[in-house]
């Protein structure tokens, strides 16, 4: 069967458009061809994107479409070889199983004091009248709490020398060099140290290290006391009554690094910009807020129906993930009336999903109350992806969003250090993000 109508661009100009300007690619597509579209990268794939609500669900959730781990190979030097994330099948079903319990329930209370105690310790560093920049601030708070929820380090030589060390690896991703050694391959080649890939691979190497040997020491001294994921998963067994390897505990601790740190912190970003960009929404959560009195439960918090919606428009406008995990067609189907034949991949536009005007009317103006009016079903709001690839950690993130956001804004003054910003979104490695020059002044 043909592919789906696509732009006649060459396929080397559109990977190289879509490398530096992804929403341009997709809102122009979706203007010319609607909402199912191919778009052909120059030796790497062809693709067929879809962002309407019935798409989106047939990709999914459909047994004719699988997410195979190895359709995510772009994330394996920085995860790992034995990630979920690259993981397929049964095999990812059982992996998930094993790594859900530390995400929900009375987990994620016991992880609200240390992450209000990270966030008052960052901004305790920051001097009164202090310009600073925003997304750097929110990287030092977010990879902070990754730290000690996820690896358990609260303070210490190790923690430092880990945390500057990632630091350095991470801001390697997020280049605009990291993007260009995701979506080729073929230039992430260890030739040394001399070579850029070199360099890449001896960050990651040190990095390594240090997590090898804390795994190493919590295994020669369990603590059945200690709350940390890694601790959790130290103790985790499957169906057979296996432990989880130190390889495998090393690429799950980098996965949740990779998935939890720089993206939360984007969010957090883009969330301080628009409260205070927008005096109304401003003055609507500081009473929401305020009414919880001045030590407020941390649960109580995060069921804040102003704040939440308030986040979940944050993530609509400018979701930080732009498309879900790609699927592939596993048997002939059809998605929005065109036949799709097997081999076929898949992809969902998370971002184009959010720019519905059915949807979403106004898409471009923030405006929190729409999630307040009305439901919207995982397959209109979809900012953790869907279907069994759906981010893991989507309530700590929720919850991490939240807590340092209540945080801020109940114990911090902050005004714009150019009262005149707007605020715009460029690609950071994989993700979107806001400009990195965005600063703010402690008042």
């Amino acid at each position: 069967m043909p592919l789906p109508a696509g732009t006649k661009t060459h396929p080397a100009l559109q990977l190289l458009q879509w490398v530096r300007d992804p929403l341009g690619v997709m809102e122009r597509n979706a203007a010319e061809f609607g909402g199912m579209f191919t778009m052909r990268w120059a030796g790497l794939k062809t693709i067929v994107m879809v962002s309407d609500p019935e798409a989106l669900q047939v990709t999914l959730t459909s047994p004719s479409l699988v997410a195979p781990g190895e359709s995510n190979e772009i994330a394996r030097p920085l995860v790992g070889d034995r990630s979920v994330i690259l993981m397929s099948g049964e095999q990812h079903q059982r992996r998930r199983k094993l790594l859900m319990p530390p995400f929900h329930g009375d987990r994620l209370v016991s992880y609200g004091q240390i992450i209000t105690k990270i966030t008052d310790q960052v901004f305790a560093q920051i001097g009164s009248q202090q310009v600073f920049y925003v997304r750097e601030t929110m990287q030092e708070i977010t990879l902070r709490v990754i730290l000690q929820v996820v690896f358990g380090l609260h303070e210490g030589d190790r923690l430092e020398l880990l945390k500057k060390r990632l630091v350095t690896r991470l801001e390697v991703s997020a280049t605009k060099l990291g993007a260009l050694f995701i979506f080729l391959p073929f230039l992430r080649k260890d030739l040394g140290d001399w070579s850029p890939w070199g360099r890449v691979m001896r960050k990651q190497r040190l990095c390594d290290e240090l997590i090898y040997a804390e795994i190493s020491e919590r295994r020669s001294h369990p603590d059945p006391e200690r709350i940390d994921i890694l601790n959790l998963l130290l103790a985790t067994q499957d169906e057979e009554g296996n432990y989880l390897e130190d390889v495998d505990l090393r690429d799950e601790l980098m996965t949740l690094l990779f998935a939890g740190h720089e993206t939360t912190a984007t969010a957090l970003t883009w969330a301080l910009y628009w409260v205070h960009k927008l005096p109304d929404v401003y003055a609507k959560l500081m009473t929401e807020l305020q009414s919880l009195g001045d030590r407020p439960d941390p649960m109580a918090i995060f069921k804040l129906p102003y704040l939440t919606a308030f986040c979940n428009e944050t993530l609509r406008l400018y979701p930080v993930g732009m498309t879900t995990f790609s699927r592939k067609v596993k048997t002939p189907v059809k998605i929005s009336g065109q036949m799709l034949d097997a081999g076929t991949e898949v992809l969902a536009s998370i971002y184009l999903t959010h720019q519905r005007e059915d949807l979403y009317p106004e898409p471009k103006k923030f405006h929190p109350e729409r999630f307040l009016e009305r439901q919207f079903s995982p397959y209109e709001f979809i900012p953790f992806g869907g279907g069994s690839r759906r981010c893991l950690g989507m309530a700590l993130a929720q919850f991490e969003m939240k807590i340092i956001l209540a945080t801020i804004l109940t114990n911090t003054k902050l005004s714009f250090s150019n009262p005149d910003l707007n605020l715009l979104p460029v690609r950071r490695g994989a993700l979107l993000a806001p400009e990195a020059s965005f600063s703010m002044i402690k008042t």
